[in-house]
């Protein structure tokens, strides 16, 4: 039987910053608090042109990826 169409799902939306969201002391804050990243910046400087648009930050891209080995998720997105 179909439902009326006049039945709308209700949404909702939650705002909320992200560090409200993971724990004090999840894995992931640990790693940010004691690996210091900066060192990507200096691997991946030659490999950007000067010219174009703006890069996405290539230690955002690095922690996206090893977030994604350590927990096991095998997506990028």
């Amino acid at each position: 039987m179909a439902k009326n169409k006049t039945e709308q799902k209700q949404q909702y939306m939650i705002c909320a910053l992200l560090d409200d969201l993971v724990p004090e002391d999840h894995l992931v804050r640990k790693l940010d608090r004691y690996v210091d990243w900066s060192f990507i910046y200096d691997i991946c400087d030659p490999l950007y042109s000067n010219r174009g648009t703006n890069r996405v930050d290539p230690v955002v891209l690095f922690k996206m990826m090893f977030i994604n080995i350590i927990f096991g998720y095998h997506s990028m997105r």
